[in-house]
Formats: structure tokens, sequence, C-alpha cells
């Protein structure tokens, strides 16, 4: 990988981020990450609003670039091309990062390069473990180095997407698995939206699911209120998923017990049922794709690859059925969505281009466009 400077952006939903990165000796080293995360904002919906999410990124873009080439020290000469999250996502949000960075390109006369967000999330598993720069609040769970291997299986779980992704090599990539209606995210945020413990969902099932763990044995049946949900599609021949009959379950249950919805105890085995269920079904799928497609690598990005238990017992799983298969995940900082990604995953493709691509790049400033249906090929 050749002495590359990259600055990426992301805004494919409701995170401003940009991010600094540099390729050198073919290892990637962040050398700054900045989000503006607007939770806070969005939390009282319940969810993101596309129209707000857009201002408020074209609010942060200005402090946000500044804040990154100062802290880079990196000046606008420096930087080799610049990436940006062209899709999926959501268009209001897509449009205005995809502009911001035609607009940079077209004024620093900088390459530019559209890359696909859940490229993105697979390629955060690429960042050098040893980057001097070190994220505010990350943390590490379960992570162990190891070297990354084709094929790869990569388990995909985020807001709007569960996929199992072959890849074979670098930027190629076959879905033999996906949702068929809600993603895994997705139903966290509406579970925890049924039992009004807020936004995000998927923190605020986990800390609660943790509450169970912590006090009980693992079995759900010696809980007080044996509570027990369906692992949908669990033993298909397939590798496809579906979620929305669980968070269907989740519902039913509360409509039986409404006065128990002020419980702590009860919404706390709820949430580790519903993440158990969540979590049994996600690993099934893995390794049952595993056995057919025998990946060297497994990796899980995304989103929800923050959950402390799908990283726990997905690596548990691994070491004991197919203990040959190294498990790669992100570091937790690099889970949500982030430019660092985007940054990465442009690496490779600026890498695998030929020079008249490059020279065409150039011109990434008039020909970008964001695609909110973005398909990842």
């Amino acid at each position: 990988m050749s002495n590359k400077i990259i600055l990426s952006i992301e805004t494919s939903c409701d995170d401003t981020a940009i991010s600094i990165l540099s390729c050198k000796e073919s290892k990637l080293n962040i050398l700054t990450s900045k989000v503006s995360s607007q939770i806070k904002l969005h939390a009282k919906w319940g969810g993101v609003v596309p129209n707000l999410a857009a201002r408020e990124h074209l609010k942060n873009f200005p402090k946000l670039i500044k804040l990154a080439l100062d802290e880079a020290k990196v000046s606008i000469d420096q930087i080799d091309f610049i990436a940006v999250t062209s899709g999926p996502g959501l268009i209001p949000a897509l449009l205005v990062g995809v502009n911001y960075a035609k607009t940079l390109s077209y004024l620093w006369e900088k390459p530019l390069i559209g890359i696909h967000h859940i490229e993105g999330h697979i390629y955060a598993n690429f960042v050098d473990e040893n980057s001097k720069f070190k994220i505010q609040n990350s943390t590490q769970i379960q992570r162990k180095k190891c070297k990354i291997m084709f094929p790869i299986l990569a388990l995909v779980v985020s807001g709007g997407h569960t996929q199992l992704v072959l890849m074979k090599n670098h930027l190629q990539y076959e879905i033999v698995g996906q949702t068929l209606d809600d993603a895994v995210g997705e139903a966290f945020d509406k579970v925890a939206r049924i039992l009004g413990i807020g936004y995000p969902g998927g923190p605020a099932v986990a800390l609660r699911a943790s509450q169970v763990k912590s006090q009980k044995s693992k079995a759900i049946q010696d809980t007080k209120y044996n509570i027990k949900f369906p692992r949908p599609m669990l033993h298909k021949k397939n590798f496809n998923f579906s979620f929305s009959g669980l968070k269907t379950a989740v519902l039913y249950e509360t409509k039986k017990h409404p006065e128990l919805l002020k419980n702590k105890e009860y919404i706390a085995e709820i949430c580790h049922e519903f993440q158990q269920a969540c979590v049994e079904v996600l690993i099934a799928k893995t390794l049952k794709a595993a056995e057919q497609f025998n990946p060297k690598t497994i990796l899980l990005a995304g989103g929800v690859s923050a959950n402390t238990e799908l990283r726990k017992q997905l690596g548990e799983a691994i070491q004991k059925s197919i203990p040959n298969t190294s498990y790669k995940i992100p570091d937790t900082s690099l889970t949500g969505d982030n430019a660092t990604m985007i940054g990465a995953a442009a690496a490779f493709r600026w890498e695998k281009m030929t020079a008249k691509q490059k020279k065409e790049a150039l011109l990434g400033w008039k020909m970008l466009q964001a695609n909110a249906n973005l398909k990842m090929n």
C-alpha cells in the first residue's frame, strides 16, 4: 500500500464524522477522528429525523474540518485524496456529506472517491491496532490480534443492515445471507421504544440485559418471569435472518402484562431474553455459513458489533466449533458510524485503481452522486 494521507467524511445517518488517515508501509494509522453525535437531538423523537440530521451536518462541518486538520497537524497540500460515504443511508444526510466533499475536492483540487457505507464497516477491521491515535472513551472488549486471511466471512450487523458477506479477496463481495425484514439494530430500537427505555435502543437494551446476567444464571428459564422468545429462522437451511417477529413477540408479551412495564426486573428480563435470542440466531447462521464456505477469517462489523454479548459469545462459538478460523472484531470506537472506516476502505479502493481511474477521480466533484440505495459491488 503506497504512502498516502486521506481525508474521509461520513454522514449516512445522524453522526457527522471526519477522519484523517495515513497509509504507510501497508498500515492504516489514525491521525485524527472526529464524530459529532446527534443522539440527544433525536432522542425525543425516538429515532432519526432525516432533514433535522442534514441540517446539523451542515452546521457541524466547518468546525470539524478545522479541528481535524489542526489535530492531525496536516495541511491541505499534504492530503492526497478525499473519500466520502456515497450510500446507502438517509438521502438528506448523504447529500450534505457528498456535496461538502465535492466542494472540498473542487476547491482543493483533490481526487474524490465514494465509498459504500457497509464496505466501510467491514474495513474498520483493517485499521492498525497499534495506531498512536487514541479515540476518547475507546474500550477494548474481547479483542485479540490476528492476521486477517481470505476467504473472509463478515457478519455485518447495524441499524439498517444484517448481512453475511463472503469475501474471496479485497473489495470482492457476495451477500450469502441477509435479513428479510427488520435489521437487528432496528429491532433493538423498536424493542427499546416498546419498553420505553430510551434511544438508541442497542445500548439501552444491553444495559438492562446485563443486570439480569449479573444476578441470575445464564438460563433465562431460571428467572422470575420465565420469559421465552422465539429464535426466528434458526433451523432454516438458508443463511437469511428475520427479526420482525421477534420484535412483535416482545410487544405481545408486554400487552399481556401492561402493569409490569414499570417493573425494572421485568423489563431487564425481557431485554435479556430478546438480546439472547438475537445473539443465538446471529451466531447459528454465521456458523452454518462457515460450514459451507470454509472462511479462514470471520469478521464482525457494524454498530451492533459493539454489543458485548455478541462479541463474546460469537468468539466462544467459533473457538469451540471452528478453532482454526480466525475471529476479528473492530475496536468498539469504530463500530458505530465513523469516518475512519470510510478512509480505511478508500485506502484499499485507491490501491486497486488504475492510473486512469485515479486521474478521473480528480473530477469526482463533478461526477459523484449520493445514492440512498447504493449496492455493494
